[in-house]
């Protein structure tokens, strides 16, 4: 921990010193735009795809004021560390003037203090409450923890649950999310427990659930661990009424497993509107998957970015200048609802959707305001 403080502080100073470069941030050729995730991970992936999509879009709309646009993608693990030397590597690349991302919370929040130094990054999907408000630099499209946990716990009790379990990630995406639900749910839980993010060791969970019996088991955690709990819970005959945050929207397609869980999304590709549909088709010709929320999130962000290069020129601060102009009625029109940052440069929107899989597909049953 002392080391990774350690080189977050120097990674700072260095950063410092591009700051007061002459032509840090500024570029004559190729417009560069950053993003980084833990890409082995399929939300993480995701993201990357859905922000190359968009730059290929806005290439063959032009570009920058007929500059190309180009995607430096960077793999940092989830780990805070290497999302820091990442985050000096995007900031030392002259013609790099903005990022989408990091993909998750734990690298969001290493990188943030060197993007606080001249930087502007768009996050589409770490949803960390820490990261509200961390940089004048840092602006969010996707709701935090706080607001999405309290939502799921209210779903929670609405069911009618006598007996709920939780089962969070030991990371900062699973315990903010954890903490929220336990925060904002009026019961008393029959459990609350850790479990590695990597999958491994869910045995011992699931055959503790299966002998309180709990009518049902709300999970902070992402794919890997999701599919590995429903995998065994189905192998041990454990039946109980599964609800997760947007972490589990890779999860959907797996019917064999899936099918009746509810999870939090900030956007569903049943969504009608034309510009959704429009986004929706666009990625499955050029992926040959469906989009999840992390996918629209992404491509929001980036759209948003490009509009702010476009009118206001490769400039970082300009970038952020731009950001700070979207709120109220200059709420840019993104594919999940309008985009419109409060002070703290949260979303102003409400909480996600609580949606269903069914038949492979995320149904949405409940909206908050959005």
């Amino acid at each position: 921990m002392n080391q990774a403080r350690e080189l977050t502080r120097r990674l700072a100073l260095a950063a410092l010193a591009c700051g007061a470069a002459a032509g840090c941030g500024s570029t004559s050729g190729p417009v560069a735009i950053g993003t980084a995730g833990p890409f082995q991970e399929g939300y993480a992936q995701m993201v990357k795809r859905a922000v190359e999509m968009a730059v290929e879009e806005a290439n063959a709309d032009g570009g920058v004021n007929g500059a190309p646009i180009e995607v430096v993608a960077r793999d940092d693990g989830g780990d805070g560390v290497r999302a820091a030397a990442i985050a000096q590597e995007f900031l030392d690349t002259p013609n790099l003037v903005a990022v989408v991302g990091h993909a998750n919370s734990g690298g969001m929040a290493g990188a943030a203090p060197l993007y606080d130094h001249g930087l502007p990054a768009v996050i589409p999907s770490a949803t960390s409450p820490a990261l509200t408000g961390v940089s004048p630099w840092v602006f969010r499209v996707t709701t935090n923890d706080s607001t999405n946990g309290a939502m799921l716990a209210r779903f929670a009790a609405a069911q009618g649950a006598r007996r709920v379990a939780v089962l969070y990630e030991n990371n900062v995406y699973g315990r903010d999310l954890a903490q929220a639900f336990r925060t904002a749910y009026p019961g008393t839980l029959a459990a609350m427990d850790p479990i590695p993010g990597d999958g491994s060791r869910v045995e011992p969970f699931v055959s503790y659930l299966r002998q309180i019996q709990p009518e049902l088991v709300f999970v902070a955690g992402t794919e890997l661990s999701g599919r590995a709990l429903l995998r065994e819970a189905e192998r041990q005959g454990f039946q109980t009424q599964w609800l997760a945050g947007d972490g589990w929207a890779g999860l959907t397609g797996d019917t064999a497993i899936a099918e009746g869980v509810y999870m939090a999304t900030p956007f569903a590709v049943t969504d009608p509107r034309p510009e959704a549909q429009r986004f929706v088709e666009a990625f499955r010709n050029k992926y040959g998957v469906t989009p999840d929320a992390n996918a629209a999130m992404a491509y929001d962000a980036t759209r948003l970015v490009v509009a702010a290069l476009r009118e206001e020129g490769a400039s970082r601060r300009g970038v952020r200048a731009y950001l700070e102009r979207v709120k109220g009625a200059r709420a840019f029109p993104g594919v999940t609802g309008p985009v419109a940052f409060r002070d703290d440069h949260d979303p102003d929107r409400g909480g996600a959707l609580i949606a269903q899989v069914r038949a492979g597909t995320l149904q949405p049953i409940e909206e908050g305001s959005r």
